[in-house]
């Protein structure tokens, strides 16, 4: 692992948003890393952080990420880590721009998740994807680099398939979630909506949590594509009156004979990169396992590990597939600022970047 002796300058685009702010946040006193520039809307460029934000998080926002100059997403800047909290429309533009200039992008959206070359990044799960850089700089010529993050609610998926993956072999997944209104952003759904009310509809969610999953769970071939993983995937997504919080109720089809008993056993002695290197972000355990009949709950189980684990719990044998589950993530820790955070921290480790 690579040591530290010096904190990496690092820029936030999309800053004034709920994931840019969730970036500002976990950055605060971060040991590795020194926050340096923000970017956000043209209108609003010149401006100081602290008056173009309106923050949502709980307490107050960082004093000094509040004095720095807004920036236009496209502006130069000297950083050579780059978090992208832009909206797709917006980030399909300017995050390759900045990977031409030399700068490790790393990206909350989904612009170019399932791009052959750009890792679909969770350290835990498939850190040897981290490979397709070496082609993505090489036919692209680009100085610098682009690594996605996947969707909110496939990371905690992907997270809970990968010591099944491994132990046992997934054949099939059935996964119906129950997604917190952050997940759409600020302000999000209309409280008129979703009060007394369930939305059983997330635009393109179902599809990403299934080529996603395949993607991350699958193999690196030995001229650097990836295999997708040969899983049956059927999801549905929900809209539910949460703050925050990812709930995903999952069925699974196993390749091998297994009781609820191994399952627990392959999550609770799950380690993997991360915790070997003790990143800053990665919580240990990555997986938590409650025995409670009524656990997981988003109020009680979100913040666990730091928002940075997911809880699994209800664990028990299912009629049609042979196991089903209960798991939850922070859909804007894990499932987003976080996540992009610990992918740094991997390729800084590995020497990679910084």
């Amino acid at each position: 692992m690579q040591t530290q002796n010096k904190r990496i300058p690092v820029a936030v685009l999309g800053a004034t948003g709920m994931v840019g702010q969730r970036f500002i946040d976990l950055l605060r006193d971060h040991p590795w890393f020194d926050l340096v520039a923000v970017t956000g809307s043209e209108r609003r460029a010149g401006q100081r952080y602290g008056e173009a934000v309106t923050w949502r998080l709980p307490g107050e926002a960082p004093a000094a990420a509040l004095a720095l100059p807004l920036l236009a997403s496209d502006a130069p800047f000297d950083a050579p880590i780059v978090f992208s909290a832009l909206p797709t429309e917006e980030a399909t533009v300017i995050e390759p721009l900045l990977a031409v200039r030399g700068h490790a992008v790393f990206s909350n959206a989904s612009s170019y998740r399932m791009t052959e070359d750009v890792p679909l990044l969770i350290p835990e799960v498939n850190a040897d994807h981290v490979a397709l850089l070496a082609r993505q700089q090489r036919e692209r010529g680009w100085a610098g680099m682009l690594i996605t993050n996947p969707n909110c609610s496939t990371i905690q998926i992907a997270l809970a398939l990968k010591p099944l993956a491994d132990a046992f072999g997934v054949q099939r997944m059935q996964v119906t979630t129950l997604q917190a209104i952050s997940g759409a952003g600020y302000p999000g759904v209309a409280s008129y909506d979703i009060l007394d009310n369930v939305i059983p509809y997330i635009s393109q969610e179902e599809e990403k949590i299934a080529r996603e999953t395949r993607k991350i769970l699958g193999s690196l071939t030995d001229d650097d594509t990836i295999a997708p993983a040969p899983i049956a995937i059927s999801a549905q997504c929900m809209r539910v009156a949460v703050r925050e919080g990812h709930l995903a109720c999952v069925s699974v089809a196993l390749a091998q004979d297994a009781t609820s008993a191994d399952l627990i056993a392959a999550w609770r002695d799950f380690r993997a990169e991360p915790q070997a290197l003790a990143l800053p972000s990665a919580p240990d355990p990555v997986i938590i396992v409650r025995d409670e009949a009524d656990r997981p709950q988003p109020q009680r189980d979100r913040d666990a590990g730091g928002g940075m684990a997911v809880v699994v719990g209800r664990v028990r044998p299912c009629e049609i597939l042979g196991h089903k589950f209960i798991v939850l993530g922070h859909n804007t820790i894990r499932g987003a600022a976080g996540a992009s955070l610990l992918n740094a921290e991997l390729l800084v480790a590995r020497g990679v970047v910084g």
